[in-house]
């Protein structure tokens, strides 16, 4: 037996009931903190672009679109998917060598479910599969350091839930994560340098080539068998040999990914905990700040702080600016909060958000690199005239040692939902997740169609 057929034999083989008490609670909390982020997302300059791009090529479909109308499942896989993505607020999991988001993979997971007509039961269990397969490849296969995005392990996790979902047969299961993860291996550069929209919508592709993979798998469409280890596979041209037995996996690891708190690139969230501590602690006025130090783990240095992907002082988009510890942390001083708000262009150009960035300065500390994954660890050093204030961090309300309730996500939902949805709809929203595993799926889809798109 292939490798691949190895994991098809575990996605096809996972049940409602494999899920823990605790993994079925993880994922409703991940689904809620993700549906905010899309509706929150509605109004992003890309998604009015991709919303006229899928109205352009005809409405009709099986498939909901989160605020109304309908597609092909596929489509949909790519415009609930990058609503999901885009404010870049959804989840993370943390491996040693890759970070990627395994809350990207619910708009493909929703479409494939919504074509079967499934309960929401199918819906957690394809979900719970996307997340094991995502999680997984990312601990024993990492792709970053090699110049691969972490979309890569997504090709394999969005099309096993995806055929999960759509109750596909081992011998199917197989050739859809093959196809899907032969044909899509995206590249790093998507999330160095000058960073454009390509970066909140690379998963959502991902999403919609392997959704389409599934579905044609399910028509018979047979994928390389040895897509992982054969010759010119995933281990030859990408990975590395790597270790991984399906047949000891469960659906637990939904349980060690972990929420954002703000609106910011996950690796930033205890630093901007810390400095805002420091500022309500010690009244700081922003003003009256000379320079700030920050000190904290080396993926955070390199993806976020100014290492090898890129300098992070030029900041002159959204993209740019949700992936700068610089702009984060000193519109974080400012403005007291990290929320969409603070990625409005006026706000990323204004003088003194730009003055200030100016002023923070990162270094990696290699004793907290030893201990990230596990903790993220930074200190945080804010100097105004005559007085230095310090504060040592090693996670923040989110991070899997402090797990976000139920509560404070349904808040994070409350406030990104309220724009677009009336009282009676997010109360409406939030019971049907709460509910999910007892109703249709389509109970939960028929509420998504009623949130209001607004205008572009």
């Amino acid at each position: 037996m292939t490798r691949v057929q190895q994991l098809a034999q575990f996605v096809a083989g996972a049940s409602f009931e494999d899920l823990s008490g605790e993994a079925e609670r993880q994922l409703k909390v991940r689904i809620l903190d993700s549906l905010g982020c899309a509706i929150g997302a509605l109004n992003g300059e890309p998604l009015h672009a991709l919303r006229a791009h899928l109205d352009d090529f005809g409405g009709a479909g099986q498939a909901t679109l989160i605020g109304g109308g309908r597609t092909a499942p596929d489509r949909a896989a790519l415009y609930n998917s990058a609503l999901v993505r885009y404010l870049d607020y959804n989840d993370s999991y943390l491996a040693e060598g890759e970070t990627g988001h395994p809350s990207d993979n619910l708009g493909s997971v929703m479409a494939a479910t919504e074509y079967a007509g499934g309960a929401g039961k199918d819906l957690l269990t394809a979900l719970a599969v996307a997340y094991q397969v995502q999680c997984r490849l990312s601990d024993e296969a990492p792709v970053r350091d090699k110049g691969f995005d972490h979309t890569v392990q997504g090709q394999y996790a969005a099309a096993a839930g995806a055929a999960k979902a759509l109750g596909l047969d081992p011998d199917a299961t197989a050739n859809a994560i093959a196809i899907s993860g032969t044909a899509h291996n995206a590249l790093r550069v998507t999330r160095t340098g000058e960073i454009s929209h390509w970066k909140g919508l690379a998963y959502p592709e991902t999403g919609f080539t392997a959704t389409h993979s599934a579905f044609l798998a399910g028509r018979g469409i047979t994928g390389p068998p040895e897509v992982f280890e054969g010759n010119k596979g995933f281990m030859h041209s990408i990975a590395g040999d790597f270790a991984l037995d399906w047949s000891s996996e469960d659906l637990e690891r939904v349980t060690d990914t972990i929420i954002k708190k703000y609106n910011a690139e996950i690796h930033s969230q205890a630093t901007l905990e810390g400095a805002l501590e420091l500022k309500r602690e010690h009244d700081i006025d922003p003003a009256a700040i000379e320079n700030i130090e920050i000190d904290t783990f080396d993926v955070a240095f390199h993806i976020i702080g100014g290492g090898e992907e890129g300098d992070k002082t030029v900041v002159r988009r959204k993209e740019e600016a949700d992936h700068s510890l610089h702009y984060m942390t000193a519109v974080a001083l400012l403005d007291d909060q990290v929320m969409p708000s603070q990625y409005e262009q006026a706000r990323i150009q204004a003088d003194d958000v730009q003055s200030l960035l100016q002023k923070v300065t990162v270094r990696d500390n290699p004793d907290y690199s030893a201990r990230f994954p596990g903790h993220m660890v930074c200190d945080v050093r804010i100097h105004t005239k005559g007085e230095t204030y310090e504060i040592h961090k090693e996670d923040y309300e989110g991070f899997h040692t402090r797990p976000m309730s139920w509560d404070t996500v349904s808040e994070k939902f409350l406030r990104l939902a309220e724009p677009y949805t009336d009282a009676a709809l997010r109360d409406d929203l939030i019971d049907a997740v709460q509910d999910l595993e007892k109703i249709p799926a389509s109970d939960l889809f028929d509420l998504l169609a009623k949130v209001e798109t607004p205008d572009a």
